[in-house]
């Protein structure tokens, strides 16, 4: 499970560059910033997170943000498309990229020794590319296909018409991907400006997670970028006003009903949300024996997959719960599903279900931080936005200092049931 880590940072000053435990910090005179997390892997990991997604769009150039991020491949001053597409994959690496909400990031994985030739790449692709006008005809249907297989996926499509729901045609309720119509208007000039609007140093963190030192990476990032100057960028994002709760159903006509429940939540540094994160792997997280699970599933056989999740972002955030079933069982998960939340508000946990909730998604974190793509990644958000990281261990701290009486109060908020709205898709 993903838990986007935005605790404090303990570090100290160590020449011109911030060093706590394996991590290290530096900004480069343009305003860039820099983190590596050191590995003693042979593999690597590095990429651009670029402060802008889909909130960032102008209102009538929606799916841009995503637009861009396909578009990087596309071409630069220096390269062609089929240039970039060869440049990692003749030394076995992966060139990758996407785009969210807030943020767009574009990363390699690679062999220790390639560090070189991945920075250089995605130096020239975040900042020098030309968005060739033979190309933009041919990347918009590729992102068309990408729509309509999306929509024929209620289970993914359905989180994004949630947001939509909830935050009311403010700009986080946008879909990433856009829409047919409004793609194929787009032009060069479309993408030049908002390339150049978002695409600077200062709105945006180099990320390492290798074998390295930080002497070496920042060697390697100013080799690249000495060129690039200090460009401020203006942010416009506004905190999205109140929205009571609502249902909605859509027909869908699909052979499942799906449903979404839930509202809004704590953005990503309230104090509350490690509170928030333990609730929700207690009820449907990934465990087997999340409280939905055993409720719809496994006692009474009603749905196949049900999930909860939450997700935080820089002003706000969204707690959720995903489920499929038979139509004409829908409205009795729905009410088992308020049957559960409303037993988790009025029942404080017993030390020992705290106990035992606390090792499991210690357990969870301890597990998933095998993996060095993800550490990456979360790592580069979490930088981003909030200028600062967090170790396993710290995590596990924060954790360990929850009570029972802090997870009734955030889930007597949170978990309201006048505050969660629903969607059907029917």
């Amino acid at each position: 499970m993903f838990l986007r880590p935005v605790y404090t940072i303990f570090a100290a000053a160590k020449n011109d560059y911030m060093e706590t435990e394996r991590y290290f910090t530096h900004t480069l005179s343009n305003g860039l910033r820099i983190i590596l997390q050191q590995t003693t892997s042979q593999v690597a990991y590095c990429g651009y997170a670029v402060n802008a997604g889909t909130r960032d769009e102008d209102p009538d150039t929606p799916g841009m943000a995503h637009f861009i991020e396909h578009m990087l491949f596309k071409g630069t001053t220096r390269r062609k498309a089929w240039h970039i597409l060869n440049r990692m994959e003749h030394v076995g690496g992966d060139l990758n990229a996407f785009t969210n909400k807030e943020e767009t990031v574009v990363y390699c994985s690679f062999m220790k020794q390639d560090f070189t030739r991945a920075a250089e790449l995605l130096t020239d692709l975040v900042f020098h590319s030309v968005f060739p006008e033979h190309e933009i005809e041919k990347e918009c249907e590729v992102i068309i296909d990408e729509i309509k297989m999306y929509e024929d996926t209620p289970a993914e499509l359905i989180f994004d018409d949630f947001e939509d729901l909830i935050f009311a045609g403010h700009p986080l309720g946008r879909n990433i991907l856009g829409n047919a119509e409004r793609l194929r208007s787009y032009g060069k000039t479309d993408a030049d400006a908002f390339f150049h609007r978002y695409y600077k140093p200062d709105n945006m963190i180099f990320f390492v997670m290798g074998n390295y030192t930080i002497e070496q990476v920042i060697r390697e990032v100013e080799k690249h970028t000495s060129v690039i100057t200090a460009s401020p960028v203006l942010l416009h994002r506004q905190q999205p006003p109140f929205c009571a709760a609502k249902r909605q159903d859509v027909s869908k006509q699909s052979h499942q009903a799906h449903v979404m429940i839930g509202g809004r939540a704590y953005d990503g540094q309230s104090t509350k949300r490690v509170a928030l994160n333990l609730i929700n792997n207690i009820i449907g997280g990934p465990g087997m024996n999340s409280r939905l699970n055993i409720a719809l599933r496994e006692h009474r056989g009603l749905v196949y997959e049900i999930e909860s999740n939450y997700t935080p972002y820089t002003d706000i955030g969204t707690f959720s719960i995903y489920f499929g079933c038979d139509h004409e069982d829908a409205e009795r998960c729905i009410d088992l599903v308020f049957k559960e939340l409303k037993q988790f508000r009025e029942q404080r946990l017993s030390d020992s279900q705290m106990r035992a909730a606390k090792k499991q998604l210690i357990g969870q974190i301890g597990v998933s931080s095998d993996n060095n793509e993800n550490n990456a990644l979360g790592m580069a958000k979490t930088f981003l936005h909030y200028n600062r990281f967090i170790t396993s261990e710290e995590a596990f701290k924060n954790i360990e200092l929850l009570t029972a009486d802090l997870l009734q109060e955030v889930a007597q908020e949170i978990l309201a049931e006048s505050n969660l709205s629903i969607l059907r898709y029917r």
